[in-house]
């Protein structure tokens, strides 16, 4: 895992995209702060940016670096979430523009508890974004070995961490909670 962790870092830093396992699916990964590095992202997928992405933190202290204005039942629902749970919040800030819902300037995050992205987001010290390792439109990959090759030779580097690994997780529910705490459940 160390040496997937000090690859990953370099490509980050570089405005690459990383290919690597989440606390869900497999996921495409990049500088969320980079425009450039997203957009690369959302050419690899052949997907519109109109779709926003998600943004992985390790922890929720690292929210108010990135949110404004967080009503106080998100930490409660991400302290004491028992499964992965993305939270849509308005007030993004100092993200990539192109990772910002421009409608509402919300965005979907997630703290990770899986031990390789915690890390390698402690270690990068931003919010690296997380989407499906697809084509848009094509299934989403539950294990290594349902990734295409041509996700897998689009990318700047392929994490070998749990490759092998056959457990098949599914998706994190969704959340969108108000500037008012209002929750509208969008995936269960």
């Amino acid at each position: 895992m160390y040496n997937d962790i000090k690859q990953a870092l370099q490509v980050l830093r570089n405005g690459g995209v990383i290919l690597y396992p989440t606390d869900t699916i497999w996921g495409l990964g990049c500088d969320a702060t980079n425009k450039e590095a997203v957009k690369k992202i959302y050419e690899i997928k052949k997907r519109t940016d109109n779709k926003s992405m998600i943004v992985l933190m390790d922890s929720v202290n690292r929210l108010s670096s990135y949110i404004n204005d967080i009503p106080d039942v998100v930490f409660d629902m991400l302290e004491y979430s028992e499964s992965p749970l993305t939270v849509i919040l308005e007030g993004a800030k100092f993200l990539a523009e192109n990772v910002i819902n421009k409608s509402d300037n919300s965005v979907g995050v997630r703290i990770v508890n899986e031990s390789f992205c915690n890390k390698l987001i402690q270690q990068f010290k931003k919010p690296i974004v997380s989407t499906s390792a697809n084509i848009s439109g094509e299934p989403s990959p539950f294990i290594f070995d349902e990734i295409s090759d041509e996700i897998i030779n689009s990318v700047d580097y392929v994490v070998t961490y749990r490759q092998d690994d056959l457990t098949k997780a599914k998706p994190s529910s969704i959340i969108k909670i108000g500037k008012d705490s209002s929750v509208k459940i969008i995936r269960k």
